[in-house]
């Protein structure tokens, strides 16, 4: 089951989030963007992500 980091939105389907080491992570997610550039993304500058990825738009 795929779980988001509060803190980054990183999605995974680990228990500790392999980008900043947040746990627990949350089931409770909506929305998601993939960023594959994230130098040139203004939603990845919008959302302060710097690495590609799968991000939640929203955790609770």
């Amino acid at each position: 089951m795929e779980k988001a980091c509060p803190g980054c939105h990183l999605i995974s389907n680990k228990n500790v989030c392999p980008q900043c080491k947040t746990s627990p992570l949350s089931d409770d997610f909506s929305g998601l963007v993939i960023v594959l550039d994230p130098e040139n993304s203004a939603i990845a500058q919008a959302m302060k992500i710097n690495k590609k990825g799968r991000y939640a738009l929203r955790v609770r």
